[in-house]
């Protein structure tokens, strides 16, 4: 059997202990780098027969000139750094991880939501300061009593309302390739966009990011939300415009956001939500736990033997590639 490469060209992981011994069931070179241009994604793995990755954009420059691929296995549920038509164009397979972090960002976003309409936040930095009143966390109303709008109700959203229902919420979802009936199922009422935007309390983000959803939210239907109304975000940063988003802060449109994902990756230091009260900001850490980790990591890496096997790998995402 011939011997494979394969290039795991970005990672944040202090080994790669858990890929390595995957990729063990065959014999494999494996080869390591944190690439952050064309040049040196193509200088690592040109040659390579497999390549892992968790963040570099993998282009269609970067792809034409890729030799001997048969698959590119991201870390994760999003494949918006890989230029999927390029990848299909070229017969290579594209692979992702849908389901190892269902329960960590479900619960990270209830968490965000809690945090935020609990006031737990100001109120831990108000006592930091020397201040022991409830006023400084005013005005705060019953769940009972709000809407919460769910965008998407894939896999995530569907555990997060399973879980947070219990809390008296009346639940929308907006999901125009998921049927009402089955929303309805759950436990939620199906609606539109605009609805949704204009009736809730809190809306929190959950589709992934594409052509139709880049700026999903923006200056035109932020202005239609509640003043009271505010935003969570754990799913992909530039789902929300962040310039309008701002602005609407700023001009008090919205109450507030909470967010584990921004437009742009680690945080600048001059970003203006930084500065607000109303925002609370988590470091695209959602996903997060030793046991999710331990599963993503593992399965990115059977994709590739898999793929490497001559079998299509159980987390294609171009199904129309054409392997052989």
């Amino acid at each position: 059997m011939n011997k494979y490469k394969v290039a795991v060209i970005d990672y944040e992981f202090k080994t790669l202990n858990i890929e390595r011994e995957v990729l063990s069931q065959l014999d494999i070179e494996l080869v390591s780098g944190k690439c952050k241009t064309d040049e040196e994604i193509i200088e690592l793995a040109g040659d390579a027969d497999g390549i892992i990755n968790q963040y570099a954009l993998i282009n269609a420059q970067v792809i034409s000139q890729l030799k001997n691929c048969k698959i590119i296995s991201q870390y994760g549920v999003g494949v918006d750094v890989v230029d999927l038509d390029a990848a299909t164009s070229h017969n290579i397979y594209v692979s992702h991880v849908p389901d190892y972090g269902i329960e960590e960002v479900s619960n990270h976003a209830i968490a965000l939501l809690l945090s935020w309409s609990r006031k737990i936040v100001q109120y831990n930095n108000s006592v930091r300061e020397g201040n022991w009143s409830y006023r400084y966390g005013a005005p705060i109303h019953r769940y009972s009593h709000q809407t919460l709008g769910v965008l998407g109700f894939g896999r995530i959203p569907r555990s997060l309302v399973r879980k947070i229902k219990h809390f008296g919420f009346n639940i929308l979802v907006h999901d125009p390739f998921v049927a009402d009936d089955d929303i309805r199922e759950a436990g939620a009422e199906p609606t539109d966009l605009n609805i949704l935007l204009q009736e809730s309390d809190f809306v929190t983000v959950h589709v992934p990011l594409n052509e139709q959803t880049r700026y999903l939210i923006n200056k035109d239907n932020l202005s239609t939300m509640k003043k009271n109304a505010v935003i969570i975000n754990a799913a992909r940063g530039p789902i929300i415009n962040e310039d309008d988003l701002v602005e609407a802060l700023q001009n008090k449109q919205i109450a507030g956001a909470a967010l584990d994902v921004l437009e742009n990756e680690p945080v600048a230091s001059n970003n203006p939500l930084l500065k607000m009260e109303n925002v609370i900001i988590t470091p695209h850490s959602a996903f997060y736990s030793e046991e999710s980790m331990q599963e993503f990591r593992t399965k990115a890496a059977q994709s590739v033997v898999d793929a490497l096997n001559g079998k299509a790998p159980k987390y294609l995402v171009n199904k129309d590639v054409n392997s052989s």
